[in-house]
C-alpha cells in the first residue's frame, strides 16, 4: 500500500452510492402500483360483466388504455428492481450474475412489451 492516510487508502471502496436510488425506485414503484392495481380492481367492479366485447370497450376510453399501459410498466419495472436485488444477493460469481442479469432485462423488457403491445391492440383496434 501506499504512504497515504487511512482515510486516504479506503476512500473510494464504499458502496457505490447507488442503493438509496434503488430503494426510493423500487419504493416508488410499489406506490404506483397500489394506487393502478387499486383503479384496476375498481374498474373491474365497475365493469360488471367480463366478456371479449366489453373488456375491449372498457379498453378503448383513452384514460383506461393508458392506465393499463402504466400498470404494466409499473408492475415489470418493480419486479425487475426486486429480482435484481435477489441477484445481486445470492449469485457470487460474476458471470453468472451477468447472465441471470441480462436474461432479466430480456425478460421484463419483452414481457412489458408484449402488454404494451396487447393494450394498445385491443384499445385501438380489439383484434389482440
Amino acid at each position: 500500500m501506499g504512504n497515504g492516510t487511512s482515510i486516504g487508502r479506503v476512500r473510494g471502496l464504499g458502496p457505490a452510492h447507488e442503493g438509496a436510488h434503488h430503494w426510493l425506485l423500487q419504493r416508488f414503484t410499489a406506490i404506483g402500483n397500489i394506487v393502478l392495481m387499486s383503479w384496476l380492481l375498481v374498474s373491474l367492479v365497475m365493469l360488471g360483466d367480463f366478456g371479449h366485447a366489453s373488456v375491449v370497450k372498457w379498453l378503448a376510453h383513452p384514460v383506461s388504455a393508458t392506465a393499463m399501459i402504466l400498470l404494466v410498466i409499473s408492475l415489470f419495472w418493480h419486479a425487475r428492481l426486486g429480482l435484481q436485488v435477489l441477484i445481486e444477493d445470492y449469485l457470487h460469481e460474476a458471470g453468472t450474475k451477468f447472465a441471470a442479469i441480462a436474461a432479466l432485462n430480456l425478460a421484463t423488457i419483452g414481457g412489458g412489451a408484449f402488454g404494451i403491445f396487447s393494450v394498445a391492440a385491443l384499445a385501438f383496434g380489439g383484434n389482440a
